[in-house]
């Protein structure tokens, strides 16, 4: 029988040698080092993918290899994906993922609003002058929201177009329409470039990978309305969305300057907030969804430039 009618099978570092006939027959020996300098002198030596996975050094190799694999897809696969995917769904999935991810909030979280009317009428007819000097376009479907919230002081958009402020950010910055504007037109950029959805996009992605190693996807099917609800989006979207408040903010001629006031305020409720946990078992523990980011140099500064010009 030729030496290319027989199938070698892969070498082992220990354990009898192996080869299998056309046949069905097999051939065994227990000396392996007398089958491997007869292989040898053969010419059949171990094919390079062998001695690769024999070397302790390369498979080291391959596994620091594979671990920044999986942190590239992290940091940056997945949010490219997400951004190319996000295209390709329409509006109305939007609308319902947010009515859905609405209802639950409000059923775990928030509370009918207690503000005056009139406060709420002065700050949506503020935010809505300020929209409205931007071309029609270039402003996503949106509707302002008021509630209640165990999240303290918070404002976040949801897929769909829903903005949810709070009783509590708007005490915190005593109702002032200029900061709420900022606040306001910093949320309708999430919802123009629908960090939101992309957000969504990232978790379930990086959920289903999760899943292929720890098994339960529930638990995120579960948490994905708080998730929206507590967005920390990238840097990059937070940066979108700044530039989003700066552009409302120009065009209804109101000094970018509000956001600084607000980052602000936001360092002094921080400051406060321990003694604050300590008073209600920790009801403010949760963070400020706008603030997911730190409010840090970087942030202000952009604010403070963009005033300048």
């Amino acid at each position: 029988m030729p030496l290319r009618a027989v199938r070698w099978p892969e070498r082992t570092r220990h354990g009898a040698r192996v080869a299998d006939l056309e046949d069905g027959g097999a051939l065994q020996c227990v000396d392996a080092r007398a089958w491997d300098r007869w292989v040898e002198s053969q010419g059949l030596g171990r094919a390079p993918i062998v001695r690769l996975q024999q070397s302790w050094r390369w498979a080291l190799a391959s596994v620091a290899a594979l671990a920044a694999l999986l942190v590239a897809l992290w940091l940056h696969g997945v949010p490219w994906a997400a951004r190319v995917l996000v295209v390709a769904i329409p509006a109305s999935v939007d609308r319902a993922l947010g009515d859905s991810a609405l209802e639950s909030l409000d059923e775990r979280l928030l509370r009918p609003t207690a503000l005056a009317p009139q406060t709420r009428a002065r700050i949506e007819q503020a935010f809505e002058r300020a929209a409205g000097a931007l071309p029609p376009k270039e402003v996503p479907a949106h509707r302002l929201l008021f509630r209640q919230s165990r999240l303290g002081p918070n404002a976040f958009a949801l897929p769909g177009g829903a903005i949810v402020l709070t009783d509590e950010l708007v005490t915190l910055v005593d109702a002032d329409p200029q900061i709420l504007t900022g606040v306001l037109a910093h949320e309708l950029g999430h919802l123009r470039h629908r960090h939101g959805m992309r957000l969504l996009i990232q978790a379930t992605a990086i959920g289903a990978l999760s899943t292929l190693v720890l098994g339960d996807f529930s638990g995120l099917l579960a948490t994905l309305p708080v998730l929206l609800g507590q967005a920390s989006y990238s840097r990059d979207a937070e940066r979108e969305a700044d530039a989003e408040s700066v552009r409302v903010l120009r065009a209804s001629g109101v000094s970018p300057l509000a956001m600084v006031a607000f980052f602000d305020k936001i360092a002094a409720w921080r400051s406060e907030a321990p003694q604050q946990e300590q008073r209600t078992g920790g009801a403010g523990r949760v963070g400020i969804a706008i603030a997911s980011h730190p409010a840090d140099a970087e942030r202000m500064r952009f604010f403070r430039e963009a005033a300048a010009r």
